[in-house]
């Protein structure tokens, strides 16, 4: 392409003078209305969606905590049908989208290349499988009781796996939209959603943390076992203890569906290129030469998998000298790897300080989600970590239990603190894969006048004649960045599958917090329990979406 350069005539130039200073003039009021008249309709559909999303958890909240208690006139029936007619009206409003969007022109304009990404879509599906498998062995458990217990309870399992099955489908073509017609419908059915998936999340934790709570005066506990109400069948007991421990996968698939949906909420309205945002290429996933971090991550794993299952059989040991052996192995477990996934994430802290790749600016409702979730679930394993400690310490620290439980306390919050920290800078880096060429704009004085500008990154230099636009020089040399993200990639790979081995532990059954006694004691049952359960859910959640965003660091570096 040849660029040329021409000195228009006097008169004609007088007129493309006058042309260019009639559209400046105009142009931007134009812009602003439009603008202003956008937002504030962004504003309205936002409240009046909030508006619905806060009657249903309340009314959600409010059940579901009535119903953990035998001495509240609120049946677990009466819970889940509440929660089935959530479930109908969601899967009605997702169907109702899919096929307004498909039949309308110019529903949807703008893609968000941020959301839903590849490898948190694949995580939906992996949770909703096990979700679904979760139902029907309810179904199959449920069916046993049918003689003498309400039908609701094979009617919700079976329409929460329509549900899963509907919404997977939907959010995997869907997440990345920005809808820009009936705003405020679907402000109010993507809120909908949202309160859906975290009312089951709700319901879910709380019969996960009866069943896992071990609390003598629990009285519902004491209701069950007084049931005359029988199971038909001998295969009831396998199927209760299997959907047990399928409890996590649900409980991770609402909490991932959850935040897909409030991102597909903020996008309604939203033009994703309204400010000249340029999207670098999601990059390809290599493990090629990264070793270090996945071996040592791997030896964790499994190390920490074995003293899982050692201490789950010796932690119910009636002989003391067993459970406490198996406390202190499991407080030993988890120091150390705390203690090498802090040196990992400050190391990692170290290699920012030396690398010289820009921060990502601009607003992405994505990024600024996952940082808010992240901070927020972390103060979950906080709060239990300091009540622990504060126990131990108040109490007298009076042996080797005493000592490894205040440890692995100090040094797991000083494990989230850096980890944070190293995801948070991470996920604000720009990534190390240079952006493609971009073009060179000529005579950038004209394309100031037609309201365009040259992309972020570029360098306009002005000359007598013309401008043109050079990109500025952001790339590091070969070698000095290649040791970078090597070292960054293996600290992701290890860091990643330390937080899976942390998710597993407390979401398949380890509950430290009960089986030391030291809490109990201190705090009594009253205040020590309802921290544990309102807690952990959230530390739990915090593991897994470390995982995520470590994935995607791993990606970007």
């Amino acid at each position: 392409m040849t660029l040329t350069f021409g000195l228009p005539s006097e008169p004609s130039k007088m007129a493309a003078a006058n042309d260019g200073e009639a559209r400046v003039s105009q142009r931007p009021s134009i812009a602003i209305g439009a603008g202003n008249g956008r937002v504030k309709g962004r504003r309205r559909a936002w409240l009046l969606s909030g508006v619905v999303s806060a009657n249903v958890l309340i009314l959600g909240c409010a059940l579901v905590s009535g119903s953990a208690f035998s001495d509240v006139n609120v049946s677990p029936a009466e819970v889940q049908i509440f929660l089935t007619i959530l479930l109908l009206l969601t899967i009605a409003w997702m169907l109702f989208y899919t096929a307004y969007t498909a039949h309308r022109d110019g529903a949807v304009l703008y893609k968000d290349g941020h959301a839903g990404p590849i490898w948190l879509r694949g995580g939906l599906v992996l949770f909703g499988i096990f979700s679904l498998i979760m139902d029907v062995f309810k179904i199959a458990n449920y069916t046993g009781y049918t003689h003498c217990d309400s039908a609701v309870k094979i009617v919700y399992p079976a329409v929460q796996a329509v549900f899963i099955l509907v919404q997977t489908y939907f959010l995997w073509f869907h997440a990345k939209d920005c809808v820009q017609v009936q705003k405020n419908v679907t402000c109010c059915g993507l809120m909908l959603l949202l309160s859906t998936n975290l009312m089951i999340w709700m319901a879910s934790v709380t019969e996960e943390s009866l069943h896992q709570t071990d609390i003598p005066d629990n009285s519902t506990a004491r209701a069950l076992e007084d049931s005359d109400c029988h199971c038909s069948h001998s295969a009831c007991e396998i199927f209760e203890e299997a959907y047990q421990y399928l409890y996590p996968f649900n409980i991770e698939y609402s909490l991932f569906a959850s935040a897909m949906a409030y991102i597909m909420w903020k996008n309604v309205g939203r033009l994703v290129d309204e400010h000249g945002h340029h999207h670098h290429p999601h990059p390809r996933f290599r493990f090629q030469g990264v070793l270090l971090g996945p071996t040592a991550g791997l030896v964790m794993l499994v190390a920490g998998l074995a003293t899982f299952v050692v201490y789950e059989v010796d932690v119910k040991s009636s002989h003391p000298v067993t459970k406490w052996a198996a406390l202190d192995m499991h407080y030993t477990m988890n120091t150390a790897a705390a203690c090498l996934m802090s040196a990992s994430s400050l190391g990692g802290l170290g290699v920012y300080w030396l690398d010289k790749r820009g921060h990502v600016s601009g607003k992405n409702p994505t990024r600024l989600l996952d940082v808010a979730l992240l901070l927020g679930a972390s103060l979950g394993q906080m709060v239990i970590c300091y009540f622990t400690a504060v126990a131990v310490v108040a109490t007298g620290i009076a042996g080797e239990t005493d000592a490894l439980n205040l440890a692995c306390s100090l040094l797991t919050l000083a494990q989230l603190c850096l980890q944070n920290l190293f995801i948070i800078e991470g996920l604000h880096r720009q990534p190390f894969d240079e952006a493609p060429a971009p073009a060179v704009f000529a005579n950038a004085q004209a394309h100031a006048l037609e309201g365009t500008l040259p992309p972020a990154g570029i360098a306009v230099i002005e000359t007598k004649s013309h401008s043109v636009a050079m990109p500025e020089p952001t790339t590091q040399p070969g070698l000095s960045r290649s040791w970078k993200r090597w070292a960054l990639k293996e600290i992701c790979a290890f860091l990643l599958l330390g937080n899976i081995i942390l998710w597993i532990m407390p979401a398949f059954g380890a509950r430290p917090q009960f089986d030391n006694p030291i809490g109990l004691e201190f705090y009594k049952s009253t205040m020590w329990v309802p921290i544990v359960n309102i807690a952990l859910p959230f530390a739990i959640f915090y593991r897994m979406h470390s995982v995520a965003s470590l994935f995607e660091v791993f990606l970007i570096s």
